[in-house]
């Protein structure tokens, strides 16, 4: 296998759920819909990407290969996908806090 895709396959298998999670985080709540939430939005969801970039390569450089050449992927992926759906439920709620004072006032 190409050690590209090799290194990157948990991305690859995952970015079709990305995109539908990153979607329905986009589109709800559908108001308010203003300048800053578009750029909080758009940091959540370039900060959940960069931050499973970032620990798929931790992972696949640190896995064990005496568990076999398959570890080093199924550890990349649970735990890139654990950090990406942490970072993403945080700025869930972050966000949904911000916006709940922000109609408050």
């Amino acid at each position: 296998m190409n050690p590209l895709i090799e290194l990157n396959l948990s991305l690859i298998l995952f970015l079709p759920w990305f995109a539908i999670l990153g979607a329905l985080y986009w589109c709800y709540p559908r108001t308010p819909r203003h300048a800053a939430r578009r750029l909080f939005d758009i940091a959540a969801l370039a900060l959940s990407i960069v931050a499973f970039l970032i620990s798929i390569h931790w992972a696949h450089d640190n896995a064990s290969v005496g568990r076999g050449k398959i570890w080093p992927q199924v550890l990349a992926a649970s735990l890139g996908y654990g950090v990406w759906l942490s970072v993403m439920t945080t700025a869930f709620f972050v966000r949904r806090r911000w916006l709940r004072r922000r109609a408050a006032t």
